[in-house]
């Protein structure tokens, strides 16, 4: 309404929209009528760098290339139509932009058979057979979701046996955390052990997939003490779980367990997500509080700033927050299966159309990985925590402004002195890396930030030797004139590669000598190995 009426008002935004409008038509009317003659001619419209429903060489052909051309221009005025309208509120003129790319993502010509050429291709070439996979398809993901399995595949790759594999032991447990310490695999490792903190949002185990894409055997193989926190999946009894809890039955608790089984050492600190926003939290009230552990904080795709985080602060408002908090009141958590629906429609084009056109009207099922298998393996939001982090960081940015309260007092991201890593991604719809860049502003520290090809997970998950990487790096020293992001991204460093071995050169800089590798546990202060790795919280559906 608010859009709507504003539009109504805008004589001027009105008369841009027609001429827009008209320019488009005789474009695109060009445009038939040369791709009509058979006249080689160029697009009136390329595409969105990340859209490739268009890419394939059929699309090229009339009347498909007409099709695809109209539906592009019909989508770049509709953009053009939801946003700039003069007064309208900047949330709702992003919600309006968001409704309308997913309502057109969904009538998109590659969605449908009659008007997809590669569908028709292949029903030519199989008789129809690709429906009828298409169909079996459809009917067993049905009766998987109805049942609450797991997609197909993904039982290939079992938490203990296919992923989550590097040797550990399980050598502290809380209510709220397994504490895992990997065994080493080199004769010498650094002084200084590496901690991680993932996040609870999803399992700890996306960074010790399988053996070949596991940060946590790549560290380990270059010589680091790696510690890692399994958060428990969360029940119902465990709904008043705050985000201080997190804090000081995770963060601090493990911290004090490192610190038993490698005593005068500093620790480096590393946070993944909402793990990264804790770590920074935790961060903070230490240096608050003269702790001064921490010989280093890396930051995974964390956000400390929520002001620009993206289309996800589409569902963020007070009354959306209140709906879910009402849902939540019920069962005293949020289920995993509503989180992972809301990420899906923030990449709706290759969760939902892509896949549904692969999978049911191609009759292709795409193969199953770690990555994927990990993401259906989905967690549970306590009900306080959930509301908490939604009200005191999407809505009220109280971390970054100094408001937000640990141990009692308030913390403030200043007082943080470490050294920080900050990794971010290009295209991250869940922390957007001009957001995670914001660290730069916040803490009175030298920050190295890396900008990683590819998305929020994938972007992570970047083992050296796989295809296609590239990464931006900088280092900021706290004594330096800030640089705006654009400003940083025209001058940093462009590399080729993985950012893993950066990071390790990064931690080397910051470790002390080589030392025999620890003992596992501290039988004498009550740090016993309870069992093998990956424990026993992960597995808890």
């Amino acid at each position: 309404m608010d859009w709507a009426g504003h539009l109504l008002m805008s004589p001027d935004k009105q008369a841009e929209l027609a001429r827009s409008a008209a320019a488009a038509s005789a474009s695109f009317l060009s445009y038939c009528l040369s791709a009509g003659r058979g006249i080689g001619c160029p697009l009136c419209i390329e595409p969105l760098p990340q859209d490739k429903r268009f890419s394939g060489e059929e699309w090229r052909r009339w009347p498909f290339n007409l099709l695809s051309q109209g539906f592009l221009l019909t989508q770049q005025w509709w953009h053009e139509a939801a946003t700039g309208v003069p007064g309208v509120a900047k949330h709702h003129e992003d919600m309006v932009a968001f409704l309308v790319r997913q309502a057109l993502d969904a009538v998109s010509p590659k969605n449908f058979p009659l008007t997809n050429p590669e569908v028709i291709g292949q029903t030519l070439k199989q008789s129809g057979l690709n429906f009828v996979r298409g169909t079996l398809n459809f009917r067993e993901d049905w009766h998987r979701l109805a049942a609450g399995e797991k997609p197909v595949g993904a039982e290939a790759f079992q938490v203990g046996r296919d992923v989550a594999i590097t040797p550990g032991k399980v050598i502290f447990r809380t209510r709220l955390i397994e504490l895992i310490q990997y065994v080493p695999a080199t004769t010498e490792v650094r002084a200084e052990p590496v901690l991680i903190v993932p996040a609870w949002i999803m399992k700890y185990y996306i960074l010790d997939l399988s053996p070949q894409n596991s940060l946590v055997r790549y560290l380990v193989e270059q010589g680091y003490t790696v510690f890692m926190i399994s958060w428990k999946n969360p029940a119902s009894e465990d709904g008043g779980l705050g985000i201080e809890d997190y804090r000081r039955l995770g963060v601090m608790a493990a911290l004090d367990a490192i610190s038993a089984i490698i005593p005068e050492s500093g620790i480096h600190a590393a946070g993944y997500c909402l793990g990264g926003t804790l770590l920074a939290v935790a961060a903070a009230a230490m240096a608050r509080d003269g702790d001064w552990r921490l010989k280093s904080i890396t930051l995974f795709a964390a956000q400390t700033d929520f002001t620009e985080a993206g289309e996800l602060t589409l569902f963020i408002d007070e009354g959306q927050v209140r709906f879910l908090e009402d849902m939540m009141a019920e069962k005293s958590y949020l289920d995993g299966k509503q989180m992972s629906g809301v990420f899906q429609l923030l990449r709706s084009n290759d969760l939902v159309w892509s896949a549904a056109v692969h999978e049911y009207l191609m009759g292709e099922r795409q193969p199953m990985i770690e990555l994927m298998a990990w993401n259906a393996d989905t967690t549970r939001m306590p009900y306080r925590m959930h509301s908490e982090y939604l009200r005191r960081f999407f809505l009220a940015n109280d971390l970054a402004e100094g408001r937000y309260e640990a141990g009692g007092k308030a913390v403030s991201l200043r007082d943080i002195h470490a050294a920080v890593f900050a990794v971010s991604t290009i295209t991250d719809h869940v922390a957007p890396w001009r957001s995670v860049y914001k660290i730069q502003m916040l803490t009175d520290a030298d920050v190295t930030f890396v900008l990683s090809n590819d998305g929020h997970n994938a972007g992570i998950v970047n083992p050296p030797g796989h295809p296609n990487r590239h990464h931006q790096i900088a280092t900021h020293k706290e004594s330096e004139t800030y640089n705006d992001p654009d400003a940083w991204q025209a001058s940093a460093i462009h590399m080729e590669g993985s950012w893993w071995p950066c990071w390790r050169d990064w931690l080397g800089h910051h470790s002390s000598k080589k030392v025999p590798p620890p003992r596992m546990g501290a039988l004498e202060k009550g740090y016993v190995p309870l069992g093998d790795a990956p424990g026993t919280y992960v597995l808890k559906t």
